[in-house]
């Protein structure tokens, strides 16, 4: 067994399929019409089809139970690249405790999408601050040794 990619519902398969490239710089793999499959592991499934596929039962958009998740190494530009499209956030941009910074916003069926900052650059700003590695991991809340591989990596 092995794991192959999330598929979520999508009400307008072009509309989604321009916001995951424009927002978030995914590109079409295979497009098969009421399905394409974007690189990253993500996959698109027409509301219509998904419905026929799932016995015809009810599906429900922005239930808040999920998200996609992605990492991206430079966050600032991340999200001054975000400012230029009509984003609806769940939250704005903010720093969890361990330091990573995050923003979790809409894609156009209200699924959740978070971009949070690579953990390697959580590190390597912690260092470049002047914190040592065993200051980072502190207060990172992460073993020295993950600290030590984020900096060799």
């Amino acid at each position: 067994m092995k794991y192959v990619s999330t598929l979520i519902a999508v009400q307008d398969m072009e509309r989604s399929k321009r916001f995951y490239h424009d927002v978030l710089g995914l590109s079409v793999v295979s497009d098969f019409g009421a399905n394409a499959v974007l690189d990253g592991g993500v996959a698109l499934q027409t509301l219509d089809s998904w419905r026929e596929f799932i016995g015809h039962k009810d599906v429900a958009f922005s239930h808040h139970a999920g998200e996609l998740y992605f990492e991206e190494t430079d966050i600032d530009r991340f999200l001054a690249h975000l400012s230029a499209f009509e984003i609806s956030y769940v939250h704005p941009p903010l720093e969890h405790r361990w330091g990573q910074r995050v923003v979790r916003f809409y894609d156009p069926d209200r699924h959740i999408i978070e971009v949070g900052e690579d953990m390697a650059m959580v590190v390597k700003r912690f260092i470049n601050s002047g914190m040592t590695e065993v200051q980072t991991a502190k207060r990172m809340g992460v073993p020295l040794s993950y600290v030590q591989d984020c900096l060799t990596s």
